[in-house]
C-alpha cells in the first residue's frame, strides 16, 4: 500500500471519530451544563509519489492528538424551582460520591431526598463549605439560596454551600451523569456567584454541530475519493506491466 492511500486512511479513521465526538454532542445538547467535547489533530506532511494524483489538495498523514472539554459557560435558563442553582463563571459544586470521595459537577438541579437532605438527582449529598451535607426539616418551607451560596430558611442560615476551582482547569476528568474528578487539590471559590431558581444549559450550538457534522462527511467523502483514485491508478499499473512481461 502506498503513502497516499495511508494518508487518505489516517484522515478518515481520524474524521470518524471525530463526528463520534460530534454525536456525542449533539446527543447531549439539551443536557444541563454539558460542555462540549473537542478533539486536536496533529497533520504530518508527505510528498505524493504520484505524478497524477489530487494536485490540488495538501497530503498529511493526520493524528488525533488528544480530546479536550470546551469548559465555555452555557446560558442561564430560568426554571423558579428554589432548588434549582446555576454557577456563573468558573466553579463546580462538590458532591459526595458512594465512596465518600469528592466529585464536582456544574448541574446544579437539586432536590430533597426522604431524610431532608440535599442531593444531586442521583442522591449524592450536596458538600458545605464545611465539608458536611445540608439537611432541611419540615419548618423549612422558603429556601433561600444567595449569591454566595449561603443557604437559609425561617430557621435562619443553615449552611454555605461549597464551590470550587482548579489551577489546571483542563485537568478534570468527565464522568457520568454530568460529574468530574481529578488528582488537583480543589481551590475554594469564595467570590462563587449563584444563581437561585436556574440551571445552566448546555454550551452546545445544534447548527454549529451540524455544521460540523456536514464538514466531516463531506471531508470524509473527499478522502474515500482519494482513495478510489488512487485505487485505480495502481489498477492501471498493474495492467500496463502486465503487457510489458516477458
Amino acid at each position: 500500500m502506498e503513502t497516499t492511500t495511508y494518508i487518505a486512511l489516517s484522515r478518515q479513521g481520524v474524521l470518524g471519530r471525530e463526528m463520534s465526538s460530534i454525536a456525542n454532542n449533539l446527543a447531549n445538547m439539551n443536557t444541563t451544563a454539558f460542555k462540549g467535547e473537542r478533539m486536536m489533530f496533529v497533520d504530518h506532511l508527505s510528498r505524493s509519489r504520484s505524478d497524477n494524483f489530487i494536485a490540488d489538495q495538501t497530503l498529511a498523514f493526520v493524528r488525533d492528538v488528544a480530546s479536550y472539554t470546551d469548559f465555555t459557560e452555557g446560558a442561564i435558563k430560568q426554571t423558579n424551582n428554589p432548588l434549582d442553582l446555576a454557577i456563573q463563571g468558573d466553579g463546580y459544586f462538590v458532591v459526595q460520591a458512594a465512596d465518600g470521595s469528592e466529585q464536582y459537577t456544574r448541574n446544579g438541579s437539586f432536590r430533597m431526598d426522604s431524610t431532608g437532605q440535599l442531593v444531586t438527582q442521583s442522591g449524592a449529598p450536596v458538600m458545605t463549605d464545611a465539608n458536611t451535607p445540608i439537611f432541611f426539616t419540615q419548618a423549612d418551607t422558603t429556601i433561600n439560596i444567595a449569591g454566595d451560596g449561603t443557604v437559609s430558611s425561617e430557621s435562619g442560615n443553615i449552611g454555605k454551600l461549597r464551590v470550587v476551582t482548579f489551577q489546571d482547569p483542563y485537568g478534570v476528568q468527565r464522568k457520568a451523569s454530568g460529574f468530574y474528578t481529578t488528582d488537583q487539590q480543589p481551590i475554594d471559590k469564595l467570590d462563587a456567584g449563584i444563581t437561585q431558581g436556574g440551571l445552566e444549559s448546555s454550551n452546545i450550538s445544534g447548527i454549529l454541530e451540524m455544521t460540523r457534522m456536514i464538514e466531516v462527511s463531506r471531508t470524509y467523502s473527499s478522502a474515500q475519493k482519494m482513495i478510489d483514485k488512487e485505487d485505480e491508478r495502481i489498477r492501471m499499473a498493474i495492467r500496463e506491466l502486465a503487457k510489458a512481461g516477458p
